[in-house]
């Protein structure tokens, strides 16, 4: 189900908790919110539509991804950048690392590791900024 996009920055600011399997229907309503706001927006994390559990949705090279949990568990070549989100308006300056691998569980729940570059790498940072309560 398409969900309303959340733009309060005080609950957008608290730290996500763990998803579990019984959130696999919070992913699909991510997804489908994503697909809706295509046109603005290429990747969105659960707090966006009003549950605070880490899981992000993005689009990778044409291919909408979902992650339950994800960890950045190695990065490399930081660089600044500017972002904008759709939860806030405006843009900001950030640093990015340009390589990152990343521990994650996929729609079956089965654990993956992955190594991503460039702008997936980067959308896939902004994600779990939220996740994290950081908004950039």
């Amino acid at each position: 189900m398409i969900k309303q996009i959340v733009r309060d920055p005080m609950f957008l600011a608290q730290k996500s908790e763990p998803a579990t399997k019984a959130d696999s229907q919070v992913a699909k309503d991510l997804l489908e919110t994503l697909y809706a706001n295509k046109a603005a927006c290429v990747g969105m994390v659960a707090n966006m539509i009003g549950v605070r559990k880490r899981i992000i949705a993005f689009i990778n090279e044409q291919e909408y991804m979902v992650m339950f949990n994800p960890e950045i568990t190695e990065k490399a070549m930081e660089y600044e950048t500017e972002e904008g989100c759709l939860s806030l308006s405006g843009s900001r300056k950030t640093k990015r690392f340009q390589f990152i691998t990343v521990s994650y569980y996929d729609m079956e729940w089965k654990p993956k590791t992955k190594k991503f570059f460039g702008w997936t790498a980067q959308i896939i940072q902004h994600e779990i900024d939220h996740c994290n309560g950081i908004l950039i």
